[in-house]
């Protein structure tokens, strides 16, 4: 049975999705009784927006696991058929909700239809908006908003600063006071004035509610008004009035501006029911159903089957969802297009919409790329600023740290003695002071994780780069860290008493500064690569101590093993050691550090430059190590670049 329209549908500003099979039985009216706040008909002259979408099938490949049998090893694994040739049309200014039994596509669905997919697994002949067909998920991703399961939020921002922060990156056209205006809109649509100035907060940092943490998700998703709005399981988590707020919410947004909303939802409750205006029943990757509430009941009692008073339609047919299966008869292609033609038959976007489509243009590409990518840097700098000083165990940790470190090592070696102990003593300094500095930036490995997430999903968005956010992160910590280090290298090098010289202190406190900036980056690149915080402080503990061991401390390099030499050239310990010792004794080569009794005579068998050679110190090389350990800073903060970069081009959030 083809689908069916109402005839006032036609004027509707609506979007459309087609496809070939497993198509509802009917679909009935927009005045359905379960829809009690339908919007006056729009203005005539409004033109329509239809998004279609036609044999939409879906597959992915399993997880590898061990064949069996030969055949399946020459074979390889047999992809899962995730949708098949899916079917449905959703108008503006009313909600859709798609459901059905876990694992069913209903993410999935969502996912491409929101350009949430890679290339290799976008059929570009399966979408188009306007006739016109989209070739790629990008395009989708500018027109459509999506919003996750997850709240992907930064939970040191105020809501207030959230959605600024997306308004300057988004609305860049806009000026500063004009942005301004339309978050505070945003605010009062979305009721989340009172909290404005609220942290969004997670489960350790308490912030607003759930309900309200999801609002701003939407509100993320809401700032540069895209024409299609995609919600996966938007009430998920929340208790039912929070999940009422959100579903009120939503068909509000959608009357006021005609958008298309479009939602996966879990047996949603009764009092959510009467805001969504048509459902899409999925069952095994199939459409079993398409249409309203009312039409869903009329279509079970065909069957011959009578619904429990105590349950809705929509619940009851999750029961009985292998029979809606097998009692499905889609539509074919030919009734499809012929629906198709008769409600569409004029220009069904404005213009300026279909303007919004993205075009390759690179030279257009090339002149604003420059201008662009500056605000972006000094929007990403503004709110790392924020995260910093908001972020109490990155900010007291790490200065408490320097401070009681310092102070503490000072008071451990104080006054060290300038002979052949203190030599070593010195030694024992400069090494335990780079394993300190070295780990002590462990700490900010899950916030870097925290952050990573959120930053795949702006990144994948287009709403910065990532060269854009590694720039800004390098401009926001370099002083952060330069104020470690003088926090570190001052008390410890005067109570130590270390080469008196201004120069070779200025010089220590800029060693110290490279060390905790390559920590930081090998840190951000670890992270970069580690699935989670256990992973990612076993890798780091694991690289360290590997750096520490061949770092020339331990083992001289004549006594490393051929196959392991390579370790003692890449090691972050040992450039700033030997740069440090030959800052102590460079100045202090003549300088008797041992003296030894000889008859009447005293001779010296222990100066200041024998200690270099001891440690095969023989020339100042200390810029040439401080090149190196700023080369290791770009090098391992090139990487964390490259890593990111590939991610948020192939993430889906």
């Amino acid at each position: 049975m083809a689908v069916c329209f109402p005839k006032g549908s036609i004027a509707d500003d609506s979007a459309t999705l087609f496809s070939t099979s497993n198509s509802p039985e009917e679909t009935t009216s927009v005045s359905s009784s379960s829809f009690h706040h339908s919007p006056p008909p729009p203005d005539a002259s409004i033109s329509t927006k239809k998004l279609s979408i036609r044999s939409l099938s879906f597959s992915v490949l399993p997880n590898r696991s061990i064949p069996t049998s030969f055949s399946e090893l020459i074979r390889g694994p047999k992809p899962i058929n995730v949708l098949k040739s899916v079917s449905f049309v959703a108008r503006s200014s009313q909600i859709l909700a798609i459901v059905g039994p876990s694992g069913t596509g209903k993410s999935s669905l969502l996912r491409i239809i929101s350009g949430r997919v890679k290339q290799r697994d976008f059929d570009p002949k399966a979408i188009s908006i306007n006739d016109q067909w989209m070739n790629s998920p990008e395009q989708l991703r500018k027109l459509c908003g999506f919003v996750t399961q997850e709240d992907n939020l930064l939970p040191l921002l105020t809501v207030r600063e959230t959605l600024m922060f997306m308004a300057k990156l988004r609305l860049r056209e806009l000026g500063s006071e004009e942005r301004e205006e339309k978050v505070e809109r945003l605010l009062q649509e979305l009721g989340l004035f009172h909290v404005a100035d609220s942290f969004v907060g997670d489960e350790e940092k308490r912030g607003i509610s759930g309900g309200e943490r999801k609002r701003v998700s939407i509100g993320v998703e809401m700032i540069h008004d895209p024409p299609i709005l995609l919600l996966d399981e938007p009430t998920s988590g929340l208790d039912s009035t929070s999940a009422l707020q959100v579903i009120e919410l939503l068909s509000s947004m959608a009357r006021r501006n005609r958008r298309t909303v479009i939602l996966s939802i879990h047996q949603p409750g009764y009092r959510i029911l009467q805001y969504i205006s048509n459902f899409l029943v999925l069952s095994h990757g199939l459409v079993v159903h398409f249409g309203s509430l009312k039409s869903l009941e009329k279509r079970i009692g065909e069957m011959g089957i009578q619904i429990p008073i105590q349950l809705n339609a929509l619940e009851f047919a999750m029961e009985i969802i292998d029979k809606l299966e097998e009692d499905s008869n889609p539509p074919t292609t030919t009734q499809i297009e012929e629906e198709e033609n008769q409600l569409f038959s004029s220009p069904l976007w404005p213009d300026e919409v279909i303007d919004k489509i993205p075009k390759h243009n690179n030279s257009r590409q090339i002149s604003i790329f420059y201008s662009s990518h500056l605000l972006e840097i000094m929007f990403l700098c503004s709110r790392f600023w924020k995260l910093i000083y908001r972020t109490n165990q990155l900010l007291l940790g790490r200065t408490l740290q320097a401070i009681v470190g310092g102070i503490g090592l000072g008071s451990v070696y104080l006054r060290v003695k300038r002979d052949e102990g203190g030599v070593a003593e010195r030694l024992g300094l400069f090494a335990f002071s780079l394993s300190l500095l070295l780990s002590s930036t462990v700490e900010a490995l899950p916030i870097f994780l925290q952050e990573r997430r959120v930053l795949m999903k702006e990144a994948s968005r287009g709403v910065y780069k990532i060269s854009s956010y590694m720039i800004a992160n390098t401009i926001v910590f370099l002083p952060f860290l330069l104020a470690v280090a003088v926090l570190f290298a001052a008390p410890v090098y005067w109570l130590v008493g270390l080469n008196p010289s201004i120069g070779a202190f200025a010089f220590f406190t800029f060693v110290v500064w490279l060390i905790v900036m390559m920590a930081s980056s090998l840190v951000l690149f670890l992270s970069a690569i580690s699935p989670d915080f256990i992973t990612g402080n076993s890798l780091i503990s694991t690289v360290l101590g590997g750096f520490f061991l061949f770092s020339g401390y331990f083992i001289p390099k004549q006594n490393i093993p051929r196959y392991w030499i390579f370790m003692y050239y890449i090691s972050l310990y040992r450039y700033p050691l030997e740069a440090m010792v030959v800052n102590e004794y460079w100045g202090a080569k003549s300088e008797c550090f041992s003296w030894a009794d000889e008859g009447r005579r005293r001779l010296c068998v222990l100066t200041g430059d024998d200690v270099l050679k001891n440690r095969g110190l023989e020339e100042d090389i200390r810029r040439m190590n401080v090149g190196i350990m700023i080369g290791f800073f770009v090098f391992y903060r090139f990487l964390c670049w490259i890593i990111l970069a590939r991610r948020a081009s192939s993430t889906t959030i």
